[in-house]
């Protein structure tokens, strides 16, 4: 929906890139508004923006009901922002009631995971776009949300049943249930914590345990890997250093999972990252801690693009990919702007950013 600028307030989600006389945005689509880009826009005397239906805070502007069968893919991608942001709400009120000292309710939790679950299939790409969507204050319960789901798409690439796939989803969305019990001011830390705040948040993993009862709904490997999900197979884990064979698989997903988004997403103390530059990360700067596997199928879900995929470049300039290398994430590529072929390969300056187009 397109909305003057004047009436924009925080916490409105872009829709569209914003240029202004230049070929890089000076904001670019899907990023959360805050009063200083609000400000921006107002320096640069733009008057409108298209802006998503549904706010950070999960509230629906305009209220619609399109046929499912006529949707567009925009259209679906929109669906699933609008489902993810009010899933993000309901988790968002079962965490506070957690920290109120109340009970985890796992039948509630698994109510709330099961719809954006069942759209995995068809909107698996979006799932990439989400850390955008990564605002500071929310970001605790966006990242569980996000983690259950990025959970569930690898276990579901690596062809686990649709029963395990659902406990690989629950038991990614609970991982940090413990944090309910961590003190809100090192939660909330801006700066960088300190080697002693940085144990007490540790502590959050034997917390979580401690919280999640033993229910039906939840298998007694599920509770483990909640514990476990901060274990890395070379032992440097944590919180009983355990190495590869003593890790369960479920734990070793929900790691690349939590990893994954967790440096992708804008923090109280960093910047968001590229999904494509923090999965060469991951390989690079972490190798031995995550299970190859597991890192293998979630490059692969992320990289689906094929020859002729529009993307955007670290530099701000977009792209077509021309070929497709060894490396995913650094293929031939030619410049819409001016035709210049790029072998991402050889100018590791640059990176892709994101795609624009499949």
């Amino acid at each position: 929906m397109i909305i003057n600028v004047e009436e924009l307030n925080p916490g409105s989600i872009l829709a569209e890139d914003i240029y202004v006389r230049t070929n890089r945005p000076i904001i670019t689509a899907r990023t959360v508004l805050e009063c200083e880009h609000i400000k921006i826009l107002k320096a640069f005397l733009v008057k409108e923006v298209a802006i998503e239906n549904t706010q950070i805070d999960g509230t629906i502007m305009i209220e619609s009901t399109p046929s499912i069968h006529n949707q567009t893919r925009e259209e679906e991608k929109n669906d699933f922002l609008s489902l993810f942001l009010q899933t993000v709400q309901l988790y968002k009120k079962e965490f506070i009631s957690w920290q109120s000292g109340l009970p985890v309710n796992i039948a509630n939790v698994r109510t709330i995971l099961l719809p954006l679950l069942e759209e995995l299939e068809t909107v698996s790409k979006e799932i990439f776009s989400l850390y955008h969507l990564s605002n500071k204050k929310e970001y605790l319960y966006q990242h569980s949300i996000a983690v259950s789901v990025i959970s569930a798409l690898i276990a579901q690439k690596m062809n686990y049943s649709y029963r395990d796939m659902i406990q690989v989803a629950l038991a990614g969305c609970l991982s940090d249930a413990g944090m309910a019990k961590i003190n809100q001011r090192l939660l909330n830390k801006i700066e960088p914590l300190t080697e002693e705040e940085f144990n007490e948040v540790k502590k959050h993993t034997r917390y979580s345990l401690e919280m999640i009862p033993e229910h039906t709904l939840l298998k007694n490997e599920t509770r483990l890997a909640i514990y476990q999900h901060h274990e890395r197979i070379d032992g440097s884990g944590y919180p009983m250093g355990n190495a590869d064979n003593k890790i369960h698989a479920f734990a070793k997903i929900i790691a690349v999972a939590d990893t994954f988004h967790a440096m992708t997403s804008e923090r109280l103390y960093r910047k968001k990252q590229s999904p494509f530059r923090v999965m060469e990360q991951m390989h690079q700067d972490h190798f031995g801690k995550f299970d190859l596997t597991i890192l293998q199928s979630l490059s692969n879900a992320i990289t689906q693009f094929t020859t002729g995929s529009k993307i955007r470049l670290s530099n701000g300039e977009k792209a077509e990919i021309l070929f497709i290398s060894s490396t995913p994430t650094r293929p031939l590529v030619k410049t819409l702007q001016n035709d210049l072929i790029l072998d991402l390969e050889k100018n590791r300056h640059l990176f892709i950013e994101e795609i624009l187009e499949y």
